[in-house]
């Protein structure tokens, strides 16, 4: 399991307001981070676990496009603070966590993914970034972090976008992304977009033939909005080859310091995790069915 530590911290910070130590400091993002990656290991009990964090925006994404993400409001100081303690339940939960200067959460996700997957691994993504839709595959699939028990395969991306995963690049490119500050072709929403995919099958060729396009106005608005697609294409496709990501099968299986743990949730006044700590790890659900066995040498990346 890789999980979108940013997106995460985020949510939780959100979801869970007003929790604080007896001494003032905020710990609202800590336990609801704590909670998620909790019950992602309750459900899934993944052989590998890694959390990634966003490093920034890379420098070839800024150059195509120099308002990206600059809509954004800064983190707010809070959460921000919070982020050291994370780290540092991360370190006693013997979870690795992975921050590379200058690179986006999702292409560090991207780049581990992929190679787990080529080496055979079945992978889930903890997140609820559509971008990251495009690496769905057989071995590949989404958990939404507060809906644990789901998980979004290649079908599952079509139900709720019309398109397949390998197609998901060109419908962003299409629409664009507000929360990214990217603009789409205009007039162009998520069912136009969809509708030109399922006529075309690729962007490539709807904007090659997008004389085909019966409607006159949408055609104009496709014929106009050509290079914003296609520079949207290079913004949106993730980089599966960021450099200092470690191969899946370099990362150690979770290994948590139950001392280490009991201190730090006591440190923070988590006194419900230090009391499920105390009362040890429940017992994996029994399978409903055996799984696959993985190849000579393989290991399931959860």
């Amino acid at each position: 399991m890789i999980v979108d530590g940013t997106a995460v911290a985020y949510r939780a910070f959100y979801a869970v307001r007003g929790l604080t130590t007896r001494a003032g400091r905020p710990t609202n993002a800590l336990f609801g981070f704590i909670r998620m990656i909790r019950q992602l290991q309750k459900q899934w009990h993944p052989d590998r676990l890694v959390v990634a964090f966003d490093g920034g925006s890379p420098a070839h994404r800024l150059e195509k496009c120099p308002d990206y993400k600059a809509q954004r409001a800064p983190m707010p100081d809070d959460l921000r603070g919070q982020l050291p303690l994370i780290n540092e339940y991360l370190a006693a939960a013997g979870i690795p966590m992975l921050l590379i200067e200058g690179q986006e959460a999702d292409d560090v996700i991207a780049t581990l993914a992929d190679r787990a997957a080529l080496a055979g691994a079945t992978v889930r993504l903890a997140t609820s970034d559509k971008d990251l839709m495009q690496l769905v595959s057989d071995r590949i699939r989404i958990v939404p972090p507060t809906k644990t028990s789901e998980e979004m395969g290649p079908a599952g991306v079509e139900a709720k976008t019309g398109v397949k995963p390998e197609q998901i690049v060109d419908w962003l490119a299409l629409i664009g992304d507000v929360s990214d500050n990217i603009p789409g072709i205009n007039g162009v929403g998520p069912k136009t977009a969809t509708r030109l995919l399922a006529q075309f099958g690729s962007l490539a060729e709807c904007l090659a033939r997008a004389g085909e396009i019966e409607s006159e106005t949408l055609r104009a608005k496709v014929q106009a909005g050509q290079a914003i697609a296609e520079t949207n294409v290079e913004l949106m496709t993730l980089d599966k080859n960021v450099p200092g990501v470690p191969g899946w099968a370099e990362l150690p299986a979770p290994a948590p310091d139950p001392a280490k743990l009991k201190t730090f949730f006591e440190q923070y006044e988590l006194h419900q995790f230090a009391a499920e700590l105390d009362a040890g790890p429940a017992a994996p659900p029994a399978l409903k069915s055996a799984p696959r066995p993985p190849a000579d040498g393989q290991m399931n990346l959860f």
